[in-house]
Formats: structure tokens, C-alpha cells, sequence
């Protein structure tokens, strides 16, 4: 589902990559224009899309920005050498095994009386038992790392910028009576509470008493503590560059945590089909320093709309807002998130306007809410 949703938001990279691929095809049709130059156009094709992915900044799988992401793609790229190193010895075996015992080689003669070998059964069996025993080891790691209710890689994180700050501070101050005590001076989460609807995404901020529609804005060097729900059908939380997708159940409470490790803009979506609006329900990940993060803060806190639960049925409804998606709210409504999946617990639904599906397809009148 990752790489299905990544294909649809990465139109842009197709098309740039076409452009690449036929000024290649052009330079080589003139500097080669025989028949041997036309089939070496495939093999330009795969240099081109191999180079394109190291290149591009916005390939987003490639590039963690978060402890979370970073545990994720370092577990994936173990993975895949491990098995790529299989398949590759396995590969160069059989190759030799066929040119050793072709028809008309000089193989070694039968013996029908051959039965068993230890050396047989030790790579056959052993070898397997610890590239299994080797991968599920850093597996079940992995596994801990990344918990969503309890993600260690964070944990980890926190406890290395508590040691960074502390051996900053001793550099600055040698007498160490400054020197700063990370147990005593923890790093205080972010709790953001997700509530999903078609197709839009509400951030709700407890403690600020704020709330964005499709903007998501943290601290760097800060956990995150999602919660998460769903007013309509399951949807997938999922940056890619900080932390690894999850889904999100109507009527039913999940968790994620997550830490940025650096400032910048990141592209937030949902990674489950959820209806003709699926392509366009991405958000805004904004990473920024503490300091801009309370300022964002008050700003949001100056907006003039209130969200209530009543604002909030009228958000929810079945929206395609491709122009004015991000939105500000001040003044929540206390216990909201709850009250949401209590009312989808009790039936709530927000149906979608049969005459809104049919004209996917068509030119859109983009509806705003108001």
C-alpha cells in the first residue's frame, strides 16, 4: 500500500522522469542511430530511474528525517542485502552446478552408492537456521523500536539529545556546576490527537486548545504522542520521512509516536483507499524550532473559528478541497476527540453525494466549507 500510494503522489516525478528519459533517447538516437542504438534504450531507461531516485530530494522513503523512519529503513536495507546476498549465491551456485554437469562436460562420475553428506546437510540446513536466526534477531529489535504505543527508538532519541545537551553544556562550563541533568530536565511530549475524515485530516492540539485541518506542526527534537481515530471509514496515517504508516479504525483509539530529528516540510497522506477523494486527502508536516512552534502557536490561538462538535460535523462532511485545505481553529471544544468516537460508536455517519463520486472524472467544481 506504501508504494501504491507513493506512485499516485509521485505524478510529478513520472513526468519529469519521462522528460529525462526521452533528451537521453534524443542524444542517443543521435550519436547511435543503428538498431544496436535502439535496444540499448531499456537499459538507458533503468540508468535513468536509478539515477532519478538518487537524485531527487523528495523521494521521501530514502531520506528519514526521524527516529522512527530511520529504524524502519536501516531494518529494510538489512533485509534486503541479506536476501539479495542469498539470491545471489544461490543464483551463482546453480549457474555453477548447470556448466559443471552439462551434457558432454567433464563431470564427476556417478556413485550409486552415495547416501548422505554431513557437509550437505550442514549447508542446507545450517546456513538457512542462521540467516533466520541473524534476520529475527534485528526483526523482534525493530519490532520494539517502532511500537507505536511505546516506540524505544524515540525513547532513545530523547535520552541522546538529554546526553548531547549535557556534554554541550560541561564543553561551555568544565567546573560542571551547570552541567545539565537529563533525568531531571526531560523532554515534555506533544500530544496531537488525528481525527480522519473524508477526505481531510483535523489536528487537534489539547493542551494549546487549537486546531488545524490538514497541518500538522511540531517541535524538532520533540515526542510526539498521536492519538488517532477515524469519523468515516479506516484510513492510513503515513509520513515517510518520520514515521512509518499506521491505520486508523472508526470508532476505535490508536497510537503513534513519533520524533523529527530536523526542521523542514514534510509530506504527510493517507496511505488506504478510502473513496474518490483518496488521491487529494494528503497534509503539511511542518517540523520547526521550539521557539517558531509557540509562536505558530499563538497565531493559530488569535483564529477567529471556533471548532465545536457541531463545526466539526460540518468539516467532516465529504469534502474534495484542492484550493484552500489548510484551515485554523481556536477554542476546541473540551473531550472533542472523544465525543467523535463516541458518536461514530452510536452510528454517525457522513454520507457521500452519489453525484460527487460520478464526477471524479470530470472537471470539479471544487466545494469549500464554509
Amino acid at each position: 500500500m506504501a508504494l501504491i500510494g507513493l506512485a499516485i503522489k509521485r505524478r510529478a516525478d513520472q513526468l519529469v522522469l519521462e522528460r529525462r528519459y526521452n533528451a537521453l533517447v534524443y542524444l542517443q538516437g543521435t550519436l547511435m542511430p543503428s538498431h544496436k542504438g535502439r535496444r540499448l534504450r531499456p537499459l538507458i531507461f533503468a540508468v535513468v530511474a536509478f539515477l532519478t531516485g538518487c537524485a531527487q530530494k523528495g523521494y521521501w522513503l530514502v531520506h528519514p528525517k526521524g527516529a522512527i523512519a530511520r529504524t524502519e529503513w536501516h531494518t529494510t536495507i538489512l533485509d534486503a542485502a541479506v536476501m539479495g546476498g542469498v539470491v545471489l549465491v544461490a543464483g551463482g551456485l546453480v549457474a555453477a552446478f548447470l556448466w559443471r554437469y552439462r551434457v558432454g562436460g567433464k563431470s564427476r562420475s556417478y556413485d550409486p552408492t552415495f547416501t548422505a553428506s554431513l557437509v550437505i546437510e550442514v549447508l542446507v540446513w545450517g546456513v538457512p537456521l542462521m540467516i533466520v536466526g541473524y534476520l529475527s534477531y534485528f526483526s523482534v529489535k525493530s519490532v520494539f523500536a517502532t511500537n507505536p504505543y511505546n516506540p524505544l527508538a524515540v525513547r532513545r532519541a530523547v535520552a541522546r539529545e538529554g546526553h548531547m545537551n549535557e556534554a554541550f553544556t560541561r564543553r561551555a562550563d568544565p567546573s560542571g556546576v551547570n552541567a545539565i541533568d537529563p533525568a531531571a530536565h526531560p523532554v515534555r511530549p506533544l500530544r496531537v490527537d488525528v481525527v480522519t475524515t473524508d477526505w481531510q485530516w483535523v489536528f487537534i492540539y489539547p493542551k494549546q486548545g487549537i486546531a488545524t485541518v490538514d497541518e500538522l506542526v511540531v517541535p524538532v527534537r520533540t515526542p510526539v504522542k498521536f492519538q488517532l481515530t477515524s469519523a468515516t471509514v479506516v484510513n492510513d496515517f503515513f509520513i515517510p520521512e518520520l514515521v512509518g504508516e499506521i491505520d486508523i479504525m472508526p470508532g476505535m483509539r490508536t497510537k503513534q509516536g513519533m520524533i523529527a530529528s530536523r526542521t523542514g516540510t514534510y509530506h504527510g497522506y493517507s496511505d488506504d483507499f478510502s473513496g474518490g477523494g483518496f488521491s487529494w486527502m494528503g497534509f503539511v508536516t511542518r517540523v520547526t524550532s521550539p521557539e517558531r512552534f509557540k509562536g505558530w502557536v499563538r497565531h493559530v490561538q488569535g483564529a477567529k473559528d471556533r471548532l465545536t462538535y457541531a463545526r466539526f460535523t460540518r468539516v467532516a462532511q465529504p469534502t474534495i478541497n484542492l484550493v484552500d485545505k489548510i484551515r485554523h481553529f481556536s477554542h476546541v471544544q473540551t473531550g472533542l476527540f472523544d465525543h467523535v468516537i463516541e458518536q461514530v460508536m452510536e452510528g454517525r455517519v457522513y454520507r457521500t453525494p452519489l453525484a460527487m463520486t460520478e464526477s471524479m472524472t470530470k472537471p470539479m467544481k471544487v466545494r469549500l466549507i464554509k
